[in-house]
């Protein structure tokens, strides 16, 4: 039995270069039937089996009670066989084109007659060809863009803003929908589907999608947490992460928040890297990045693409746009692609460049910057009257002369099958994202669509959103501020109300206002997922945690405070406004607010993933709790709401709670509202002497045949429900409505994430 030792090894100062992912894998296959690894003729160790010992370290402590990882010994069978160290993978994609169609621009001369006359055979901006009618036109952002990037490299796409490097990113890393783009993309040979690229890939945005209160290392834990599997224990997550920490060149920052416009953080070139981070941290096999330089120094700008030539080292396959690089940076890449107008004007090695516009017939100065130079000649020839086309044109001769000459116009006998490949490259520690339990042999079925379990990604997304509110606890501060003095003012208003028929109006009045407010309370939901959205989107987008499991921890995080809130507005209102019921009316009290609060935060967070931004939110949010609170029954009554509006009534947030509060108030069959000479208080009788409202009583008895006294109750709390037309639902039932209102909405915010964040180009 002969033994490949894969040895982890320490970071290199000297050699600039790290190991991406120093677990080690020690599997013994003794026991069993060993086979070659890679035959082709023979059965070789499934994915499922390989990643199952991901991870499993033996930890020495050292003496200063660190831990050191061991050597490891994998045993995979008895051919004397030294595992590569890169494993060879080529990402192809062939013949890319991408369309969209766009509002067609009418000019005053084109429907003017007369004004259309032009040459046969020309077309005119009016003029619909293929595909179009009179109102779009097709634009091509992609044209028949074909290329290779290998692992080990750095694939560069260079070209002017609006050339077309972040669509082609986009188009690599299947962030255009299905359908729209025409083409082929392989790895190793094999067609990528979108679930296999979504769990070995990583793509990093332009714009740094960060929390700003957490630190540096707390960000990577985090993404650790999302991206690396359960089985891994959280000192060796943590073990990974300052690896990365270290790899990233982060170590002085990691205790630093990241920071925003109002908390000063890290500086650009690290919030840069950092972002990096949080996608690589679980090692992936293509990584790419959309201008990951723009907005940084020449300096943060170099140390940026640096550290991504130590993942491109690792074996991952570097992808990503490049405005403008300088002479330093252009030296660490391996691979150039330059477009124009979404065509391919070069591909090949920056070496090649002189050689490539030389024989164009515009050779480089030895002075220039190659690419500088290459830039400025193509925005030149995209102002000339017949564009880029001749450079287009020479490109792809040139392209396929170099190929005849070197002899590599058919793909690379070497190159593994994508099963091989991936197998290899976890052997070694790539790729930590989790293990199958069956023994699949396809890639689709090699890697886990998800690294965690729903439980585990809900206590991490809930351990992070409490974080977050305890770094910014002023944000719920000034909620609980706000709750707390809107109730103390509605108790010193309504202050100890009476049994008249004044008081049962004044607590009409009360709980109406108190009902609506607890849902305007909640509109300050409404900016906590907007400021999340896209970060949500980017980490979804490759799968570090389910959608379900965000939509459900965000529910949970949110009650505590809704506990405490609702707590605090019961306690400041019901014994000061003197309302009915002592405790047990207290506790439902106390639990009808609390569903209220529940109902409005969900239906502001539903809120919240449909509208585009903050401003237009609020307008829709207090335009909607308006109509609620015209329809809920205290303006008019249920009996009185015409026919074609009833349906709102019903559909009414503040309805249930409303009915509920005031069965809650009314439920007590022996307390009179309305006594005798009480029931003028309402008509112009009110202000007569009490003698004459006495004979006036006295005259009704004699009519009506029965006694009627100044104690005489005529009004009790069952008459005031049903003067208010509360008769539908009694108050446990309007409870329940309510929670299963936050439900509904809860549900509904789930649908729009699934319909809305689907992040890809249409």
């Amino acid at each position: 039995m002969s033994r490949v030792v894969a040895e982890d090894y320490s970071p290199s100062r000297d050699s600039g270069t790290m190991p991406f992912y120093t677990q080690s894998i020690s599997m013994d296959f003794t026991n069993h039937h060993p086979q070659p690894p890679f035959s082709s003729t023979e059965t070789s160790p499934t994915l499922g089996q390989l990643l199952k010992n991901v991870g499993d370290v033996s930890r020495e402590a050292t003496g200063n009670g660190s831990e050191t990882p061991v050597h490891q010994v994998l045993e995979l069978g008895s051919t004397n066989l030294e595992v590569p160290r890169s494993i060879p993978f080529v990402l192809s994609f062939n013949n890319l084109t991408y369309s969209v169609k766009v509002r067609r621009k009418f000019r005053l001369r084109s429907i003017l007659p007369g004004r259309n006359i032009h040459r046969p055979g020309a077309t005119t901006d009016s003029d619909p060809v293929g595909g179009e009618n009179l109102f779009t036109t097709t634009k091509t952002l992609l044209n028949d863009i074909s290329g290779e990037a290998r692992d080990g490299e750095i694939l560069a796409v260079l070209g002017a803003s609006g050339s077309g490097k972040s669509t082609l990113i986009d188009a690599l890393a299947n962030r255009i929908a299905k359908g729209s783009l025409k083409g082929t993309k392989a790895l190793n040979g094999e067609v990528l589907e979108s679930r296999m690229l979504k769990v070995i890939s990583a793509y990093v945005m332009q714009d740094d999608l960060l929390f700003p209160m957490l630190t540096v290392e707390e960000t990577l834990m985090f993404a650790a947490e999302f991206r690396l599997p359960r089985s891994l224990s959280k000192s060796k997550k943590r073990l990974r992460v300052q690896a990365l920490i270290e790899q990233l060149g982060l170590k002085n920052a990691a205790e630093t928040v990241i920071g925003d416009e109002g908390h000063r953080g890290v500086s650009g070139g690290e919030r840069r890297r950092v972002s990096i981070g949080i996608d690589i941290i679980h090692d992936p096999i293509v990584l790419f990045l959309d201008e990951p330089t723009s907005g940084l120094d020449s300096t943060s700008a170099f140390m940026v693409v640096k550290v991504l030539q130590r993942i491109a080292q690792s074996g991952s396959i570097v992808i990503m746009s490049v405005h403008q690089p300088s002479y330093r940076i252009l030296g660490l890449l391996d691979r150039l692609i330059f477009l124009s107008r979404g065509q391919t004007v070069y591909s090949g090695s920056p070496m090649s460049l002189p050689v490539y516009f030389s024989d164009f017939g515009h050779p480089i100065p030895d002075s220039e910057n190659r690419t500088e130079y290459a830039l400025d000649l193509i925005r030149e020839l995209e102002g000339s009257p017949g564009g880029t086309m001749s450079l287009v044109e020479f490109s792809k001769s040139w392209h396929d002369l170099k190929l005849s000459r070197n002899g590599r116009g058919e793909p690379d006998g070497g190159v593994l099958s994508l099963k091989e490949a991936i197998s290899a490259a976890i052997s070694k520690g790539k790729l930590v994202s989790g293990a199958a339990n069956n023994d699949a042999i396809t890639p689709n079925s090699m890697v886990p669509t998800f690294a965690n379990p729903v439980w585990k990604e809900m206590a991490v997304l809930s351990k992070r959103s409490f974080m977050n509110s305890r770094r910014v606890p002023e944000l719920f501060g000034i909620r609980l501020g706000a709750v707390i003095v809107t109730g103390f003012i509605l108790a010193t208003v309504f202050w100890q109300l009476d049994s008249s028929p004044k008081g049962v109006q004044e607590r009409l009045g009360f709980f109406a206002f108190a009902m609506s407010t607890t849902f305007y309370t909640c509109a300050d939901a409404l900016p906590v997922f907007l400021q999340e959205r896209y970060i949500f989107m980017r980490e979804t987008a490759y799968n570090a945690y389910r959608r379900s499991s965000y939509v459900l921890s965000h529910g949970l995080v949110v009650l505590p405070s809704l506990i405490f809130l609702s707590f605090a507005f019961a306690a400041t209102t019901f014994w000061a406004v003197g309302l009915d019921g002592g405790l047990s009316g207290f506790l439902f009290y106390f639990l009808i607010i609390f569903a209220s609060f529940w109902a409005g935060s969900s239906f502001v967070t539903f809120l919240s993933g449909v509208v585009p931004n903050v401003m237009l939110g609020y307008v829709i949010v207090v335009a909607i709790l308006a109509y609620f609170l015209l329809f809920s029954g205290f303006f008019i009554n249920r009996d009185r709401i015409p026919p074609y509006w009833i349906w709102f009534h019903y559909l009414s947030l503040v309805k249930y709670p409303y009915e509920a509060v005031l069965q809650n108030e009314f439920q007590d069959p022996t307390k009179c509202f309305v006594r005798g000479v009480q029931i003028f208080d309402q008509s112009p009788l009110g202000d007569v002497p009490t003698s004459l409202k006495l004979k006036l009583l006295e005259s009704m008895s004699n009519t009506l045949g029965m006694k009627i006294t100044s104690s005489t109750c005529l009004t009790t709390g069952a008459d005031v429900l049903q003067q208010q037309g509360v008769t539908d639902l009694n108050r446990w039932n309007c409870l329940w409505v309510t929670v299963a209102w936050g439900f509904l909405f809860r549900i509904l915010f789930y649908v729009t994430l699934l319909l809305g964040s689907k992040n890809k180009r249409r």
